[in-house]
């Protein structure tokens, strides 16, 4: 067990196993928010356990005899789950292609390793039953390292596992309860966080659904019947649409705003709002309405100052980008069409977004504010988000800006006390802003640092009532947690804030 190239293959299994855990399992798959995937973790729980025992074994010990096989037992254990897991992987979820990489050069690294390990433990079963403490160096405490990482992990996809069947979000038929009739809805970026759900709960209550997708592969996720298009082209002038739903376009919180970036997240909004009016002008019968998705970004960075739909706005990037998208949104209606600017704020849920990133971190006890914590946060429950794009179809009287927002933002600060508290963690290792700043520039400040006070006042006067009006009652819903019976002190209220006129 000195061979230093069978500890190496054991580090690189360890560095690969991590890899995989922390940037697909965690990261962009957040298989223990995903409560169809229980029995997917209650592999990887068992696993883990399995190579927390067999790392200490191999970085302290030396078994023999009986207690050799037995390591070979776990080392057959381990390979039995592993198929099993595979099986479940492909049964119940779409793997990305990098997942698939990483999980090939995992088994074959660990084929490796066993043909190293094999003369060992044949060896050490010739010998009589026992079992030696041994010191393999520096090797031993990488073991360590290693056995404690799965360890915690082990448990972690166990406990998740046992928490799925509270993860069941509501039925999605009654987000869209304000459409009445049956209606023929176009959306784009469909396969989305938000388009995702939205598109759940129109097929859900019965509407006919047509979305657009750049990535057919990735419809197959979305529920049926429903239509499936990679271009507005495709549709004849003579058929009915009803409403078009416009979501698509580059992420404005996925990687660096460098030049390149900025191109392409303005490109991606213009141009596929662009072909939205070129559909509209085709259409001999217009659709009654078009929302058009903004961001709370565009009223810039505004501090303390409370903003409704009719508040001026303060130049930056983000501004840019809805102001953009806001005005090609107009121009695709072409004086003809309904057109709803609905301005997104932070949208929670465990599949995307802000929430999704910031869940694995505060679970594990590592969360806290971001900055001085004093920025505002508009916040939005996914359904109450989707609810309220349902409600703005249906709504006549809906035009212009619509803030999608709940009517009680909070701090930073006191949104991490909350969301830590719904976890039963501790949040108070803050995020230094000047490292956010030195580091993201722009995307820093606009996104994390900075923040707006943000009012739905056109949605409540419009007859919209917030499901999850109020932090800890929405984080509670979306964690699968008894629901709080009050509001905690911290959280700002309506009636903390200047009133304002609607």
């Amino acid at each position: 067990m000195s061979s230093p190239v069978l500890w190496t293959l054991i580090a690189l299994q360890l560095a690969l196993g991590a890899f995989d855990t922390l940037y697909h399992h965690e990261l962009t798959e957040r298989l223990p928010w995903r409560p169809s995937q229980a029995r997917e973790l209650r592999l990887h729980g068992a696993r883990n356990l399995l190579y927390a025992l067999l790392f200490l074994m191999l970085g302290w010990a030396q078994p023999t005899g009986v207690l050799a096989v037995a390591v070979l037992a776990v080392l057959a254990l381990e390979v039995a789950i592993t198929l099993v897991d595979f099986v479940e992987e492909d049964r119940t979820r779409r793997l990305p292609a990098s997942e698939r990489i990483t999980h090939t050069l995992l088994a074959l690294n660990y084929g490796a390793i066993l043909a190293f390990l094999a003369p060992v433990l044949i060896d050490w079963i010739g010998q009589p039953t026992g079992l030696a403490l041994v010191s393999r160096d520096w090797w031993s405490w990488v073991a360590s390292a290693g056995a404690l990482g799965v360890l915690v992990f082990g448990i972690r996809d166990l406990a998740a596992a046992g928490r799925s069947d509270r993860l069941v979000p509501p039925p999605p038929a009654a987000l869209a309860a304000a459409l009445v009739g049956r209606r023929r809805v176009l959306v784009t970026g469909a396969t989305g966080f938000i388009g995702s759900r939205l598109v759940e709960a129109l097929a859900a209550a019965g509407h006919e659904v047509v979305v657009l997708t750049r990535d057919p592969a990735k419809a197959p996720g979305l529920p049926t019947p429903l239509t499936v298009l990679t271009r507005l082209d495709a549709i004849a002038p003579d058929q009915r649409i009803d409403a078009i739903v416009n979501l698509a376009g580059e992420p404005l919180a996925d990687g660096l705003w460098t030049l390149r970036k900025r191109r392409r997240i303005l490109r991606s909004r213009l141009k596929v709002t662009r072909e939205v009016g070129r559909l509209i002008a085709r259409l001999e019968h217009k659709p009654e309405v078009l929302i058009n998705a903004s961001a709370v970004g565009w009223y810039g960075l505004r501090g303390d100052e409370p903003l409704i739909e009719t508040s001026a706005a303060r130049r930056c990037f983000s501004h840019r980008v809805c102001e953009a998208r806001e005005l090609a949104g107009e121009r695709a209606g072409a004086g003809v069409v309904r057109v709803v600017n609905v301005r997104i704020g932070l949208v929670l849920g465990t599949q995307g977004g802000m929430l999704g990133r910031l869940l694995t971190p505060f679970e594990f006890g590592l969360g806290g504010p971001i900055g001085s914590g004093r920025q505002w946060m508009p916040w939005i429950a996914l359904d109450d988000c989707v609810r309220l794009i349902c409600h703005a179809i249906g709504c006549r009287d809906l035009v212009g800006a619509v803030n999608a927002n709940a009517p009680q933002p909070v701090r930073n600060r006191d949104f991490a006390r909350a969301l830590g508290r719904a976890l039963g963690r501790p949040a108070f290792i803050p995020v230094p802003g000047w490292l956010l700043h030195a580091a993201l520039g722009d995307f820093a400040d606009e996104l994390l640092l900075r923040g707006q006070l943000v009012i739905p006042a056109k949605a409540i006067s419009s007859g919209f009532r917030f499901d999850q009006p109020e932090l800890n009652g929405a984080l509670a819903a979306i964690l699968g947690e008894p629901q709080p019976e009050a509001p905690r002190p911290g959280i700002a209220t309506v009636a903390e804030r200047p009133a304002l006129s609607v």
